[in-house]
């Protein structure tokens, strides 16, 4: 019997069955013990009833004797009960018709759905047919040509057929092989055959002739045209029967593709051959189920798109790894073997999309360059997907990193946004190119601010500029507070609160490219980390913008308190992980987003954007080469004078100085004393407003708190006493704190 560690030794031992004897379910010995030896029944206990018998185990029982070995206990004999049987548990209908339409695939094709790509597909569609057509109507000729030529050739065969069909010599090798057989009876039946099809053909044939004949004297007796016509039609239908067979008459317009339709076999042989050991292990236990699709392949754009489920354990990521491989396995170009994740779901869905053309191989016009003027707050047309769609980034309540290896088209995705910006009358454009190159000078003209260079001088406009900005964001902050809540019910400005100038809230892009030449500057670098910081915290819902471009993303380059608050990242080809994970964030090299697969020069202009969309994607930014550019500046130039808006360096005034450089945290301990250990922000900022008046008039308790927070210093509840003399609990500071983040600061 199976060991009981409750069983005592003061309790009644229970009786052994026998090994063998009479059937357990015998309804004359149910409950009562077996006599010793008869060899005739077994005592059949009741697991309930024999539990319900014990009691609890005491300390001071004895300790449990030790079970016999399996091969010394009695076998019961009884019924088998499984305990976990397959089938019949309870399922949750609601949750599964949930995940059907969660899952369900649309009605509408995936290309009707967008108007745009509709559009796109009818144009391709439109320009194939309009080709066709014009193809071969300028070959015409030709194919006239080639009928007149072969038509001899057709009558030839014409006559030739009809003899042969009239007099059936169709049959003349089989009755010559009964001859020579020495077949007589086969002769003679196939000649009485040969007599009788003759017989039947020959009127049939000159019915034919007659009436070919007077066809043609109905013809000749017809005008000039028309007779020009029907000889037209003779000739071509002899051309097509004197066809060679190897020559056919009309050329192609459009090669055949050779891209090969993409298949589930296709696709599991590809994943096999990557190498990756789950995938390997998984189709050699299944086959058959290790790898579903989740949905047909079918097109999707200029190319194929397949959604599956990789093996237990696989992720995405070891797939994205194994990139090159996966385009030798399918025989297709790198740039396009296009795989991604969809993470909504699981770490193991995979979508591969596989197209027709080669992204690195495609150029992206950008629709800006038609464009008679730009709305922001509809975001900037940026580039396309590998499928060809566009793909538009959201402008206003964002900031954009943009972060490459030197030559990977990192400025040209800055010149893209850029020309969103200009074609907006109603922007401010404060554009800082710090490499030297005058890559953004065709916008020169219409910008509030304007710099290019890597001198000091340079530098430090820029960080005038961060400086201006900061104090801008304050003022916008206090307009905004005082707007009415039926004009500005989100505390955020929108395009009805941007076209009223008089309030100054109309969007504010600044664009600093080769951000690092500023951050990482031993004079104004940290100074200007702090500035860049502050505006990205707070200028979001201000319609203040920052653009951002580096191609050395570390932390002396790139602050992380920056890098950790942009909301859009556009990542092209990088060295490693370190630097995919400075622009894109966090992990996401080991969630499968990684810019390292990214060929240097063949895919310069590609990269991964994060923020603009649901998901991660890749994207071609538009190219504007320096024509185009100035085409566009010349554009908002006039749309800006036309509307009033040009302002700053667009008009050649003097550019406008920053407050004088002040040290917050020093100016703090300079008008708290030593004695206050706690302090209100409110009588901190009245304070220091009597103190510079210039710098820190009209901040609030909220802007204070705002700005010791990028110092580490937070504020607390502080207990004191109003001017009526009442006790209040207001926000405030420790002096301790200031004093001590200022004097490790100094050092």
């Amino acid at each position: 019997m199976t060991h009981d560690p409750f069983h005592h030794a003061d309790q009644p031992d229970q009786p052994e069955p026998p090994t063998s004897g009479a059937p357990a379910t015998d309804p004359d010995h149910a409950g009562e013990p077996a006599e010793a030896g008869d060899g005739k029944g077994a005592n059949i206990v009741h697991l309930d009833t024999a539990r319900a018998g014990r009691h609890p185990y005491r300390p001071d029982d004895p300790e449990p004797t030790s079970p016999a070995p399996a091969s010394d206990r009695p076998t019961l004999d009884g019924q088998v009960i499984q305990v976990d049987q397959p089938g019949g548990e309870d399922r949750d209908w609601r949750a599964e018709l949930e995940a059907k339409v969660r899952t369900s695939r649309p009605v509408v094709p995936l290309w009707l759905r967008s108007r745009a790509e509709a559009m796109q597909t009818l144009t391709w569609l439109g320009k194939h047919y309009a080709h066709v057509a014009g193809y071969q109507l300028t070959r015409t000729p030709l194919y006239a040509g080639r009928l007149a030529f072969r038509s001899p050739r057709g009558l030839a065969r014409l006559v030739g057929g009809m003899v042969r069909w009239t007099f059936d010599l169709e049959g003349e090798p089989v009755r010559v092989a009964a001859v020579t057989k020495a077949d007589p009876e086969a002769y003679l039946k196939l000649s009485r055959q040969r007599d009788a099809r003759v017989r039947l053909r020959v009127p049939v044939m000159l019915v034919v002739l007659v009436t070919l004949l007077i066809a043609a004297l109905i013809v000749a007796g017809q005008p000039a045209t028309v007779q020009w016509g029907a000889l037209a039609v003779a000739l071509a239908a002899l051309g097509i029967l004197g066809k060679p067979a190897d020559r056919p008459l009309i050329e192609r317009a459009v090669l055949a593709s050779t891209v090969e339709k993409l298949t589930s076999d296709i696709v599991i042989r590809a994943l096999m051959v990557l190498g990756i050991s789950g995938i390997t292990q998984a189709m050699s236990k299944n086959p058959k189920d290790a790898i579903r699709f989740v949905s047909p392949i079918t097109r999707d754009g200029p190319g194929w798109r397949a959604d599956l489920d990789l093996p237990y354990g696989v992720t995405v990521g070891d797939v994205l790894d194994k990139r090159e491989r996966l385009s030798g396995a399918l025989r297709r170009p790198l740039g396009c073997i296009w795989p991604e994740g969809d993470s909504s779901i699981h770490e193991g869905r995979l979508i591969l999309w596989v197209g027709d053309k080669d992204l690195s191989k495609t150029i992206v016009k950008s629709p800006l360059l038609k464009a008679t003027s730009h709305d922001l707050f509809k975001g900037v047309p940026f580039g396309n997907d590998p499928r060809g769609r566009l793909v538009t980034v959201p402008f206003i309540q964002h900031n954009i990193l943009i972060g490459s290896l030197p030559g990977q088209g990192k400025t040209a995705s800055v010149r893209e946004l850029a020309a969103g910006v200009v074609l907006d009358p109603t922007a401010e454009g404060w554009f800082h190119e710090l490499k030297g190159t005058g890559d953004l000078d065709p916008y020169e003209k219409v910008c509030h601010r304007y710099v290019s260079g890597i001198h000091d001088e340079a530098i430090a406009y820029a960080a005038d500029s961060l400086a201006l900005l900061r104090k801008e964001v304050m003022r916008r902050a206090a307009a905004l507070k005082t707007l009415p809540p039926d004009l500005c019910p989100d505390k955020r400005v929108t395009r009805q609160i941007a076209d009223k100038r008089s309030l100054g809230l109309h969007p504010l892009v600044a664009i600093f490219d080769e951000c690092q030449n500023l951050f990482a500057h031993a004079e104004y670098g940290a100074k200007a980390g702090e500035d860049a910081e502050f505006i990205i915290k707070l200028g979001r819902a201000l319609g203040v913008v920052l653009i951002l471009a580096t191609q050395r993303p570390d932390k002396a380059s790139l602050p992380t308190g920056i890098s950790a608050n942009v909301s859009i990242r556009f990542c092209l080809k990088v060295a490693g992980q370190t630097e995919n994970d400075m622009i894109l964030g966090t992990s996401a090299y080991q969630n499968g987003i990684r810019a390292t697969v990214f060929v240097p020069k063949d895919d310069a202009g590609t990269g991964y954007l994060i923020g603009a969309t649901p998901m991660p994607k890749v994207v071609k930014s538009a190219y504007l080469d320096t024509p185009q550019t100035q085409l566009i500046a010349d554009r908002a130039y006039a749309l800006r004078k036309a509307a009033g808006t040009l302002s700053g360096h667009a008009l050649g005034e003097t550019p406008e100085q920053s407050a004088p450089s002040y040290d917050l945290l020093a100016d703090i301990l300079a008008v708290v004393g030593a004695s206050e250990a706690k302090v209100w922000n409110e009588t901190v900022i009245a304070r220091l407003a009597e103190l510079r008046p210039d710098v820190y008039g009209g901040w609030e308790v909220e802007q204070l708190t705002a700005m010791l927070k990028p110092h580490g210093i937070k504020t607390v509840q502080v207990w004191g006493t109003t001017a009526d003399g009442k006790g209040a609990n207001r926000r405030g500071i420790i002096r301790e704190d200031v004093a001590q983040r200022s004097h490790g600061a100094a050092s």
